[in-house]
């Protein structure tokens, strides 16, 4: 039996603890296995853990549901992805929230290099179903992987129009891998893993309750470099995903339609509102996300011959040679440092003219 994982499916299962203090405590024990073995006056001292909550740890006994999820990823091939994982979806870590443990099951690549999600209302129009076609078809040799919610409506032409033009698409679940909603989605969903795959947080059991789509819509924002919303009313799932996105310093894009028309009108709230990009075809989005250029260069090793670095500043740039750019959280969470010697790091490498900041909070190696 896999005990890190056992450990893994057992730390979503202890009362208090959530996704947040989840984090905090991996940040600071660096597995599973040590959060259980740690001693009460330790797991006390951490912040944002506290008495009650180490009290929690510490009597946690019931490890029968982390065995039969255990049993089911085993028997079904489940790729589990827990949060210090290098196959987890790196770009999460740019959320404050980040899911603790992912299961996943697919070919799709969760850390390629251009991800961009597409949402929208689940009774779309004809004109809403012509611009996700379009957009879609347009992105076909850019090599973007298709992000959506497997939900009736633009994301399912979202889905089906990556699968007709070749393309890579990942649907993100709203319940566990042992069912499919809406039903009607079963077919779609079996070709989608054989292009792409499927995403969730939540175990094997886990019915797509209502309060669970807000979650999902979490990973769909978080997961992205950039989130399309072709077409919303006011309410609904794609709005809240387009203002998680915006608050993880996401780029949010999003069609315009008719005043008139309701199903645009969450569109033209966004654009009017700043918090969307107006959008209008597949190479304005590739042109603002920067993607028509050629990968820019990793640092060459021997660059860092003629340059002193200390500890600090080779984890940093370590941790940048592995990807384009990075989030600030990322660097403090992956780097193992303190959140002040990642910033003394980052200063030093700016000053030497090694790494630059770029918006959102984000750190890049300097061509």
């Amino acid at each position: 039996m896999p005990i890190e994982l056992l450990y893994q499916l057992a730390l979503c299962d202890i009362p208090q603890i959530g996704v947040v203090q989840a984090k905090i405590l991996v940040s600071h024990f660096g597995s599973a296995q040590s959060i259980f073995k740690a001693k009460k006056s330790q797991l006390e001292k951490i912040d944002g853990i506290g008495a009650a909550r180490a009290a929690s740890i510490i009597t946690f006994s019931n490890f029968t549901k982390a065995e039969q999820e255990l049993s089911f990823i085993e028997k079904y091939k489940i790729t589990p992805l827990f949060i210090t994982d290098k196959n987890y979806p790196q770009r999460l870590f740019n959320c404050y929230d980040p899911p603790t443990l992912l299961f996943y099951k697919g070919n799709a690549d969760l850390n390629a290099s251009k991800i961009a999600a597409v949402v929208g209302t689940r009774n779309n129009s004809d004109y809403g179903k012509h611009i996700t076609e379009k957009l879609i078809r347009d992105l076909a040799n850019e090599n973007v992987l298709i992000i959506s919610g497997l939900a009736f409506g633009i994301d399912a032409i979202a889905h089906k129009s990556a699968l007709k033009t070749n393309q890579q698409t990942v649907a993100v679940l709203a319940h566990g891998l042992d069912s499919i909603y809406p039903p009607e989605h079963s077919g779609l969903a079996k070709n989608i893993l054989n292009q792409g795959g499927l995403l969730t947080e939540f175990r094997s059991g886990k019915k797509p309750d209502r309060h669970n789509f807000p979650s999902r819509n979490r990973i769909v924002a978080g997961i992205s470099d950039a989130v399309v919303v072709v077409e919303t009313n006011l309410k609904g799932g794609s709005m809240i995903t387009a203002e998680l996105a915006d608050g993880y310093n996401k780029d949010v894009f999003a069609f315009p339609g008719k005043t008139t028309d309701s199903k645009s009108s969450g569109c033209n709230y966004l654009i009017k509102n700043n918090k969307a990009i107006l959008l209008t075809d597949a190479e304005q989005l590739l042109e603002t996300m920067g993607w028509q250029k050629k990968q820019k260069e990793k640092i060459k090793k021997q660059k860092e011959l003629f340059i002193e670095l200390s500890t600090e500043e080779k984890i940093i740039l370590d941790l940048l040679n592995q990807k384009e750019a990075c989030h600030i959280d990322e660097l403090n969470f992956k780097s193992g440092l303190s959140s002040s010697a990642v910033a003394a790091a980052i200063l030093n490498l700016e000053l030497q003219n090694i790494i630059s900041s770029l918006p959102g909070k984000m750190y890049a190696l300097v061509p």
